[in-house]
Formats: structure tokens, sequence, C-alpha cells
């Protein structure tokens, strides 16, 4: 079969490579659709913990179960059916285990024709995303969901931040929180970005590029019940000033590296929650699903790659001009 493969640091090259086999407990899906996330370019870059090489990177993949092992229910053969990335979460909400993987490294991923995952990580594709769509929903959509619903629990009526509207995860939290009630608005650095998160649900957006953003989001929510962050950086001490009194901060990420200085006097007077979250378990992967079904909800997609042009589709992450993500086909 064929497969996007990084065979050594800082490349990326299409290949042949042997047909995976069901091990008992698992499935063979014949692999319609993969997205990219940036876990996938921080391994390209040598900047992921357990590296190896070569490897399938993936970790988002919607296709059509073709076999199963010993142990699984042989009428998953023929479903169409999105993979949940995480095997392994362990016994607790609060937290992954030692034990927990995504899909993509260790184990080989989904960007090729065809991926061997444990069946326990399969879902009926939601029936009204087509392969593209639901290829997309996967590693940002459980992230985002366990940021919003499970950590910070948003609810309906409370204000919401999300920044750095673009990426998979922050637009699936945009669609969540909407969904769940909210009234949202996003951070950019993009005039155009703002208008397009509008269209999706957003009351409005601030340019975190601005002097002041900080002072005009709060006069314009009247302080954030819930902001949603990826970045951290020389940019977390405004969320602080935009969040309301007892408001709640989560964070799935530090694109910009660690906040150089932590004002805690502001965190401990306004009483104010400083909530991590990654991934997700099997009940958040469960309601997380249920929510885009009950509500509809369509991945935001913003380019698709055939296989054979899947550098490129590496270029396009890296460059991180997408607003939505980045899909590549098999076909």
């Amino acid at each position: 079969m064929r497969a996007l493969q990084l065979p050594s640091l800082g490349a990326v090259a299409v290949t042949d490579v042997p047909d995976p086999a069901a091990q008992p407990g698992e499935a063979v899906v014949r692999v319609r659709a993969a997205a990219l996330n940036h876990r996938d370019v921080w391994i390209k870059q040598g900047k992921y913990a357990g590296l190896r090489f070569p490897c399938i990177p993936g970790s988002d993949g919607c296709g059509v179960v073709e076999s199963v092992g010993s142990g699984v229910d042989t009428s998953w053969v023929g479903r169409e059916v999105v993979i949940d990335p995480g095997s392994d979460w362990g016994p607790t909400e609060r937290a992954q285990s030692a034990a927990y993987t995504i899909l993509g490294l260790p184990r080989d991923g989904t960007l090729a024709e065809r991926v061997a995952v444990p069946a326990s990580q399969l879902s009926p594709k939601p029936a009204h995303l087509d392969a593209v769509q639901a290829a997309a929903l996967p590693l940002a959509g459980l992230t985002a969901y366990r940021a919003v619903a499970s950590r910070a629990q948003v609810a309906a009526g409370e204000r919401v931040l999300v920044t750095g509207i673009g990426g998979g995860v922050a637009l699936f939290a945009l669609q969540f929180a909407v969904a769940l009630g909210a009234r949202v608005w996003v951070t950019s650095s993009s005039e155009e970005k703002l208008r397009r998160a509008r269209e999706l649900g957003a009351e409005g957006g601030f340019l975190y590029t601005a002097d002041g953003w900080a002072k005009d989001a709060l006069k314009a929510s009247g302080g954030f019940d819930v902001i949603v962050d990826s970045a951290g950086g020389d940019g977390f001490g405004a969320l602080l000033d935009a969040a309301a009194p007892g408001g709640r901060i989560v964070f799935f990420g530090a694109t910009r590296g660690d906040p150089p200085a932590m004002p805690m006097r502001k965190a401990f007077w306004r009483q104010l929650s400083l909530l991590g979250s990654t991934m997700g378990s099997p009940k958040d992967w469960a309601a997380m699903l249920a929510l885009v079904d009950a509500h509809g909800i369509v991945s935001v997609v913003s380019a698709v790659h055939p296989l054979a042009d899947g550098a490129r589709a590496f270029e396009e992450i890296e460059q991180g001009a997408q607003f939505g993500k980045i899909v590549v086909t098999m076909s």
C-alpha cells in the first residue's frame, strides 16, 4: 500500500509499505481521508517525545473497515467509521494514564491507504459528514470538547473567548461552545479570520496584535467566564486581564512557549482557575460525537490534497495560514 511516511528527520515521502494485518482485538480500516495536526509537524521536526524514523504519522482518519482480528465483532466489516486517536486512557476521567498513546506515534498512523487500530477505537461515521469532514474531526474535536465541556464545563449563557481562531481545535471550541448555548468571542491576527468566525456564530473578535486588545475585549463582553487558549507566551497575561472574576482559563498547548511571568496576585484575588487539558477520554469521545450529531456540526476544512501531494499538505500546516483542517485523501 501507499503511505505518507517520515523516513528521517525533516523529510516527507510517499512510498510503498507492507499492508497491515489485524491482530487479535484489532481492525484494519481502508482509509478514505486523513487530516494533519500540528503533532505531525512536531514529529517531522523532531520536537516530540519517543521519536522513531521511519514512521507513518496521522492521528485522524475516516474509512471503511476491511477486516477484523479474532475477538472483534465481524459486523464492523464494511462499515464507515471514524477513529478515536487515543488508546489506553486509563481508569479515571481526571487524567490519562502513563500508558496513553496517540495514533501516529509510536503506532503507525492514518496517512496511509490502510491502518490497523484497536477495535475499541472505532465509531460509526456521523451520517451528516462526508469522508473529508469526518476525517477532520477526531483529534481536534476531542481536544476541543474536553477543554470546553469537560474541563471548563461551559454552560449556556456564559461568555467565552477562544484565542487564535483558524486552527482546528480553536474552530471546534467555537462551534462546541456555541452549540452549548454560550456567547463566544475570538481573537486572531487576521481580520478575515475574525469575519469567518462570526459566520460560525462568534459575536465578535479582537486582533491580538493590537495594543490594548484585552481592554477592548473586557469592555465588549463584561469579562469572560471561560477563556480557551493554546498559545501561552507573552500574551498569557492579557488573558488574566480579560477574565471575569471567578473565570476559568483552559489551555491545551503552548505554541508561543511558557509565559515569561505569572501575575499570581491577579489570579488569586480574582478567584481565577487555570485548567490544563489535553486530548480526551473514551467518555469525552462519545460525548463529542453525540454533540456533533445532535447539532449537525460540520468540520471546517481549509484544504484537501491527494496522498501524492502530501508534502504540500505538510507545507501548508507549517505556514500556519489555514482556516480549518488540512485533509489528505487516499484516492
